[in-house]
């Protein structure tokens, strides 16, 4: 969509700005933490918007990216951590891998079953469209289900996969909060459950949307 850069910077500035202090704020992060994040992100951007697209496309239209998604999320999970004492920091990371291959593997079915194309090159930049009463009460619409639909997903997931991975690794579940604590609960609990939100985010909401006419 096309709209003001000085928007897009003010916007871009205040969320940045909102997620830093929100750490230190929480102490999960110490000052220096964040502003190693903050440059570690922009590193991070240099080396990937090149090849942004291609990432992208392969995504898309690669048979078993689904697979190699997957795989990789679940060995950054896996293997990315070696803790002393239980930390939320493992189960966060494992929330947002899960998240972000729940959405690569919904982008995925998306385009190969047609349901949602890029606009042709020659429309962009898209023009936003005059809020009116109608527009404004369909996002609201739109935002309430949407809502709905993915805190039952998130709930479902999580009566489901604690139980499971309890009952698979032989860990007592008396005490939910401490058997999520263990590594063998956590990571496929967070994943799972988080990776489902994520495909229902891309897939599920979206098709729910089309049935309803609320796309």
């Amino acid at each position: 969509y096309q709209y003001p850069l000085v928007f897009g910077l003010i916007l871009a500035f205040c969320w940045c700005s909102l997620v830093c202090c929100s750490r230190i704020y929480m102490g999960m992060h110490s000052i220096l933490d964040v502003i190693a994040g903050f440059l570690y992100a922009i590193l991070i951007l240099v080396v990937f918007h090149p090849v942004v697209d291609l990432i992208d496309n392969f995504n898309l239209t690669y048979k078993y990216a689904p697979l190699i998604i997957i795989s990789l999320h679940l060995a950054l999970g896996i293997f990315s951590f070696t803790l002393d004492t239980w930390s939320t920091s493992r189960g966060d990371t494992a929330q947002i891998l899960g998240c972000g291959a729940g959405v690569a593997c919904g982008s995925h079915v998306n385009y190969i079953m047609g349901l949602k194309l890029d606009p042709p090159p020659d429309t962009l930049p898209l023009s936003l469209s005059s809020l009116t009463v109608t527009v404004f009460g369909k996002a609201m619409l739109r935002l309430l289900i949407g809502v709905i639909v993915l805190l039952l997903t998130k709930v479902a997931m999580k009566k489901a996969t604690i139980p499971l991975a309890c009952k698979i690794f032989r860990i007592p579940h008396d005490d939910v909060r401490k058997a999520r604590q263990r590594m063998e609960v956590e990571l496929p609990y967070r994943y799972i459950t988080y990776g489902m939100v994520g495909f229902s985010l891309m897939f599920i909401v979206p098709c729910l949307f089309h049935f309803i006419g609320l796309s």
